[in-house]
Parts: structure tokens; sequence; C-alpha cells
């Protein structure tokens, strides 16, 4: 691990991912990545299938949405001493191949949050996917006063000051917004990019999020932390005046 690199795990929140849970966290332990995985009130083979492995599984009884399992998983994080968590999805849309180029770029970006954007190969995203996605990052990006590749994305790299945010009043794909925008904005965090491969094609099951009702109401949340911070028209100007910090180095 390198030394400029603060201590940090792998947190995967997680809801019936049976068919890929198993390899997922396979790849992310043989990186000898620590691993916190945290069930939202699976009633599938997933708690069992995380529980044969050597991480700390946290469980919900019943579903509270991903920034329930988000919170609980930062706070597991904190209580066992980490200084930063990197989050990624248990459905096997994200690669730990991708990890250690997620943690290179936080050594060379220090408190940073770190986005595994998914800039590579983006025909493979459907359609409406796409369009709600860009919809979002203009908002996202306008909220948080700094231009932001990917705000949908679930891989990312949280430094201690990020981790801080972990009450935020904010619930399921909402949450994510939410830490991103308070980050910049109380926290003074910049964002970095690291690209990454889109992966919609495949094993992968639906996804849990739904662009119309989860796009909604992100933009209503996006849109009032908009008013709440004020300087609206600047705001504007800082997140569409500078291009997105990148980092593309390959893995050594």
């Amino acid at each position: 691990m390198n030394a400029a690199v603060p201590r940090w795990c792998v947190l995967i929140p997680c809801l019936n991912e049976e068919a890929a849970i198993g390899g997922v966290l396979a790849s992310v332990l043989a990186l000898g990545a620590p691993v916190i995985v945290v069930d939202d009130g699976s009633d599938d083979r997933t708690p069992a299938i995380a529980a044969a492995l050597p991480v700390t599984l946290l469980r919900h009884g019943e579903r509270r949405g991903k920034g329930e399992a988000l919170r609980l998983g930062f706070r597991e994080a904190r209580r066992q001493g980490y200084d930063a968590v990197l989050t990624m999805d248990g459905d096997g849309q994200h690669l730990a191949s991708d990890i250690p180029r997620i943690v290179a770029a936080a050594a060379r970006y220090p408190d940073h949050v770190v986005i595994g954007a998914r800039l590579r190969e983006r025909a493979q995203q459907p359609p409406a996917r796409r369009r709600a996605n860009a919809v979002a990052d203009w908002g996202i990006s306008w909220a948080c006063g700094q231009p932001v590749a990917d705000t949908q994305s679930g891989q990312r790299w949280y430094p201690r000051a990020a981790l801080e945010l972990v009450e935020l009043p904010a619930e399921n794909f909402v949450f994510e917004a939410a830490i991103l925008i308070a980050a910049s904005r109380e926290k003074h965090l910049r964002v970095v990019s690291v690209p990454i491969a889109s992966r919609y094609h495949g094993e992968f099951r639906l996804s849990h999020f739904h662009p119309v009702g989860d796009v909604t109401r992100i933009a209503l949340y996006t849109i009032g932390r908009v008013f709440h911070y004020g300087d609206i028209l600047a705001s504007h100007r800082r997140s569409r005046g500078a291009p997105v910090i990148v980092d593309d180095v390959p893995a050594r």
C-alpha cells in the first residue's frame, strides 16, 4: 500500500446480488483490501455468500435504501479506524481492477473525492440512462460549484472529510448526490475523475436505480441545495467554466 494513502477500506452496499457478489468480493479480496459489506435486507443468498468470506458483514433486517446502507457502512468504517472509504456496487458493474488506479489518484490528489467515472465505452449505456445521467451531472455540478463527471457512479473514494458528512439528512440514491454537494460546498473538497468503462450488458440484474423517479428526487434535492447555498449564478459559472479534473494514469 502506498505510504501516501491513508488507511482505507472498500465498502459494498448490496441488495439481492447473489449472481455477482461472490465474484465481486473475491476480486476485491485478491487485492488485499479490507471489505465491509452492508446487505440492505436481501431475500436471496447474498448475505450467506458474503458471510462465507473474510469480510465485515452488516445487515438491515428490512430494506432501507442505498443511502442508509452507505451511512451504516461509513459509520462502521470510522469505528474501525479507517480514514477513507472506496465504495463500489455489488452487481459486477464496477471492477476491482480499477481500484489501484483510483487509490493512486487519491494519493496524487489528497483531500479530493475520486470518482470512477464511466467515460469509456459510453455507447453501452442505455439511451434513457445516458440522458438521465447528463441531466444529473449538469444539476449536481451546479450545486457543487465545480464540474463533476458521472455524478451517478457508485465507485468513489471518500476521504475523511467526506466521511464526516455521514449524518446528512438524505436517503436512497439522493444520499450520494447530497454527500458530493456537501463535500464540495461545506468541506471545500475538489473532485477528480478516473475514467472507467461503462458496463451495462451481460450478467447484471435490473438496476435498482429508476431514471425517472430517482432523477426527479435527485433534481428536487439539488435545486434546493442550489438555492440553499446561494451565489447561484457564480456557482453555475464555476461549474461550467473549468474542465473536469481527469486522472488517467495507468496502474503500475
